[in-house]
């Protein structure tokens, strides 16, 4: 289950919001992770008989039971299930530029390369200007 500013978070609360920047917190030891997840992914499904374009479908991703991408994380899941674990949006966003950017101001802010106790073992973001139209 995720939260929004101490509520539970559901599906009609997406809005016109594209994905999420989130912490995860493990509640054993109070270690945490921060990273960002996207409401929807795109399918390329092979073209229909007698045609030469790919077809692209949008489905819902996994969000509503996604953890996180650290490897730390998905072992204590797998070993100790998901209720050792607290999961809070922070920030919902409505751009990939705007979702990179403020997950990555998350992860400067918080020092989380530098403070041992977050999960995170790496920055990796490339983002352009010109996606940061919204937050101007």
């Amino acid at each position: 289950m995720w939260y929004y500013r101490d509520k539970e978070f559901t599906a009609e609360m997406i809005g016109d919001s594209i994905g999420f920047v989130y912490i995860i917190t493990n509640k054993n030891n109070d270690m945490k992770y921060i990273g960002k997840k996207f409401f929807w992914s795109t399918r390329k499904l092979p073209p229909l008989k007698g045609k030469s374009r790919k077809r692209t479908k949008i489905v819902e991703s996994d969000w509503r039971d996604y953890h996180g991408s650290s490897e730390e994380v998905k072992r204590l899941l797998v070993e100790q299930g998901s209720d050792i674990f607290e999961r809070e949006i922070l920030h919902l966003c409505k751009s990939k530029g705007e979702l990179s950017y403020i997950e990555l101001l998350e992860q400067i802010e918080r020092r989380v390369l530098l403070d041992d106790t977050y999960y995170n073992g790496i920055i990796n973001v490339r983002i352009n200007k010109s996606h940061l139209k919204s937050l101007r």
